[in-house]
Parts: structure tokens; C-alpha cells; sequence
């Protein structure tokens, strides 16, 4: 180590801000430190890091939690060197991910065959969606469950078969219960920030600037936040007699993501629907979506993950009788055979428990759920009288706006989801005249379809 003077230390190199430190560079801070504790044995931690940083050119903050990562585990760790980047599928919320199904749908209303090409230039001219990318358009239908099918030299963009499915099972269900005359109740969870208000408002353009609205004894406007804020997260449930008294959930966000579900849980869900089940009508419909705390398990089923001495526990468990040959594959096969038995939810088995129904919505179907257009509701008059910012000011605004949707807009709400609901019905058969006009289609993955080297993409059972 070079020194300019007897007690003057030469900094080494500084480490560029932002690279990793690697592992080499950890052992030697390590060895600095072991090195410089012999020769002084009572030198404080706040004094050593400043000089291992002088003499190595490495931060303080990072010496101090290597050291600290040594004296705990008794090594350094490798560092991660890959960058967690978000996909697609991720960036994109439930909202424009529904917009954009619903701009698919459209071209199979025209009789038009929905292309990826001209998909992408229908959401690229509409203002109010992201502008994508063919390759990030690509990779966006694969995780939404549409493939390509071929029909003679013409490709065209359709759901996958699980969610055409899924969708016929739910409308078939929900037409089913009206027609019994059950009490149908929806609810789903959102969020508002602190700082939510309207983006356009009226501004006169004679007043050319704030000294001259002041000498003219006028207002310049409405204070505008400096961020979003804080957030609250809320959940609620409705029919059309309003919303549930007593059912609102609201509190504050503790993370800041861009997912409100990031912040429910199985058990605060549970706990919030088990205090609202008793003011339901009897032999009442859940509509709910596929959130995972709506998908807690009441049970683990053995999947492929699992070793094999666990999948034979849980078989043995169960009363099944296990032949010593079998292999893995053999197992499962067995476990396939009585996992509907015990491949159940909690929240399912607690509502039944109350004499009632859960059904659940399609993926990326928030259009067949009022609740979303009582949200719509809701926020439209949180961000018309938000002049604070403050988050319990902001709170008080959402009770209120849950007040003011009353029974008579619910059922304004459902009567227009029962039309969607009549669209998605003809929408499946348009598709099939459309597909079958001409030669029997051959279905394959959107993946095989482009240039993109993306891989295969599959749907996703129980087991995986």
C-alpha cells in the first residue's frame, strides 16, 4: 500500500459506483479486516470501515456489511449479478390487459381475423393504452392465455381452449342461479393514493399568470400534489341492493408496489370475508377473481417438486396403498386419481360452511364484475374532491363515495354486465363460424407463429 507520508493513507481505486462487489473483493475485505483487528484489537467498527475504505476503495457501507455477513455466516455470499426485471405481463395491470382482450374481441364482432400485426397497430392508435412493441405485444398474448390458429394461409389470435371453457362454465353457472332466483353478490379489491386527483380540469386562458390572477383577485387553481402518496388498499362487496353495510375494508398500504394484491394475504382476506358472510342473504353466490389469497389451498397436493418419500407419506396418509416398485410417475398418476377429494380452497370450504356459493370470474374478465363500475364510481368522486392529499382525508372520501352508490346504481351496473355477459356468450360462436368457414383450423402455441425465439408457452395445471 502506497502512503504520501508516514500517516497519511494513499486511497486505493475506488470501486465504480453501481458494480457488484464480487467475491474476491469480499475475501479481501475480509482479510484487510482480520489483518488490521491484529494489529489493533480495540479499533472500533466506525473507525475501521473508514480506513479498509481509504486503503481498499470500497464504500463503507458495503465493507460494514460484508463484515458483518462474515461474523455472522462465517463466509461471504457470491453477489448477484442479474438484474431483476420486470416482464411485460407484470407492467401491464388487469385494466389494459382487459382493454386489450376486448380489442381482439372486437375484430372477431367485424368478422375479421385479429392478426398480431393488426392487433398492434389498433392498440398503439388508441391514447388511452401503452404503446407496445411487436415483441412485447407477442410476449403479452402468450402470458394471457391467447394461441394463434391457422386457417389455411391466415393466422388469427384466439383465447386457449381452458379459458373459452372457463368462460361457457361460468355464464352457463351465473345464468343458472339468476334463474333460481339466488342472491348474487360481487365483490373485489382496489386501491386510491393520497395524492389521486382529476388530470384535465377547465383553465381559463386570458389569465396569463399567477401575478396577474392575484391583482385580478382570482384563483390560479387547484393545488396539484407533489406524487401519488400514500396508499390505501380497499376491499368491498355488493348486489343489487348496494353495497353490504358493514363490509368495507380499508387500510393503508405498507409497500410500495405497483400491485395493490401485494398487500392481501390468505389471512386477512379470510378474516375480512368470514365478518361479512353473516350479513349475506341465504343460499348466496360469491362472484370473486382469481387473486391468489382467493386460491389458498386447504390442503397441498403432491406435485412433481415434491421428493418421492413425501409423495408416499402423503399417499400413505391418505389411505392409499403404495406398491414398493412404483416410481415417481406411477405416484402422481395416483395422486391424480383422488386430488379432487383434497385439492380444495379454504375460502370455497368456508362459505359452503355458511350455506353459500363461490364462482369464479374467467382470467382477465373484470368486465363481467359490477364491481369494477362501482369502483369506477367511487374514485371518480375521491379525485373530484380531493383538495388535501392526506391520506385519512382521502379515507374519508372513499366512505363517503361508497355511501353514495346506492341499489339503484348497482343494478344499473349489473344490468350492464348482464349485456356483456350476453355479448361473451355470441362472441365464442362467432369465433367458431369464423374458424370453420373455410378449412378445419390447426391450433398451436402464439410462440411457433413469429420469428421470436420465446419458447413454447403451455398452460399451467394444479400439478405445476
Amino acid at each position: 500500500m502506497e502512503r504520501e507520508s508516514d500517516n497519511t493513507i494513499s486511497p486505493g481505486k475506488p470501486n465504480p459506483c453501481g458494480k457488484f462487489v464480487s467475491s474476491s473483493q469480499k475475501l479481501m475485505i475480509i482479510n484487510a479486516y482480520k489483518a488490521k483487528m491484529i494489529q489493533n484489537p480495540d479499533l472500533k467498527m466506525v473507525h475501521m470501515k473508514k480506513l479498509l475504505s481509504l486503503e481498499l476503495g470500497i464504500g463503507q457501507s458495503t465493507i460494514y456489511n460484508t463484515v458483518l455477513e462474515y461474523q455472522r455466516d462465517k463466509t461471504v455470499s457470491s453477489p448477484n449479478k442479474r438484474k431483476n426485471r420486470q416482464k411485460i405481463a407484470e407492467k401491464i395491470d388487469e385494466f389494459d390487459k382487459y382493454a386489450i382482450r376486448r380489442k381482439i374481441h372486437q375484430f372477431w364482432h367485424n368478422r375479421d381475423l385479429p392478426t398480431l400485426d393488426k392487433v398492434l397497430v389498433a392498440i398503439n392508435e388508441e391514447e388511452d393504452l401503452p404503446n407496445f412493441s411487436r415483441t412485447s405485444l407477442f410476449r403479452l398474448m402468450k402470458s394471457m392465455d391467447f394461441v394463434y390458429v391457422k386457417r389455411g394461409r391466415q393466422s388469427a389470435l384466439i383465447e386457449k381452449m381452458e379459458i373459452i371453457v372457463w368462460r361457457r362454465n361460468y355464464l352457463r353457472h351465473i345464468k343458472q342461479y339468476r334463474g333460481e332466483g339466488r342472491p348474487i353478490y360481487y365483490l373485489d379489491e382496489t386501491w386510491v393514493n393520497a395524492g389521486d386527483v382529476n388530470s384535465k380540469v377547465w383553465s381559463d386562458k386570458t389569465v396569463l399568470s399567477a401575478r396577474m390572477a392575484t391583482s385580478e383577485g382570482l384563483s390560479t387553481g387547484a393545488e396539484n400534489p407533489t406524487g401519488k402518496g400514500k396508499r390505501l388498499i380497499v376491499s368491498h362487496i355488493g348486489s343489487e341492493d348496494g353495497f353490504v353495510p358493514g363490509g368495507l375494508l380499508c387500510f393503508e398500504s405498507k409497500k410500495n408496489t405497483q400491485d395493490y394484491h401485494d398487500e392481501m394475504n390468505g389471512k386477512s382476506f379470510r378474516d375480512w370475508l368470514e365478518g361479512v358472510l353473516p350479513r349475506l342473504q341465504e343460499n348466496a353466490v360469491i362472484v370473486m377473481d382469481n387473486a391468489p389469497y382467493h386460491l389458498v389451498k386447504l390442503e397441498k397436493c403432491p406435485t412433481t417438486n415434491w421428493k418421492k418419500a413425501d409423495i408416499i407419506e402423503w399417499l400413505q396418509s391418505k389411505g392409499e396403498v403404495i406398491d414398493s416398485t412404483m416410481v415417481i410417475a406411477e405416484l402422481l398418476e395416483q395422486v391424480k386419481k383422488i386430488k379432487p377429494m383434497y385439492n380444495k380452497y379454504e375460502i370455497d370450504e368456508m362459505v359452503k360452511a355458511h350455506n353459500k356459493t363461490v364462482l369464479r370470474l374467467p382470467p382477465y374478465h373484470c368486465e363481467l364484475n359490477p364491481i369494477e363500475l362501482a369502483w369506477a364510481a367511487v374514485k371518480k368522486y375521491v379525485r373530484s374532491n380531493n383538495k388535501t392529499f392526506k391520506l385519512q382525508d382521502v379515507k374519508n372520501l372513499m366512505v363517503e363515495a361508497v355511501d353514495r352508490v346506492g341499489p339503484e346504481m348497482w343494478k344499473n351496473f349489473i344490468s350492464h354486465v348482464v349485456k356483456e355477459e350476453e355479448k361473451a356468450w355470441r362472441l365464442d360462436a362467432m369465433v367458431d363460424d369464423s374458424m370453420t368457414a373455410e378449412n378445419q383450423p390447426c391450433v398451436m402455441t402464439i410462440g411457433n407463429d413469429s420469428d421470436d425465439s420465446d419458447g413454447d408457452f403451455r398452460y399451467l395445471s394444479d400439478t405445476d
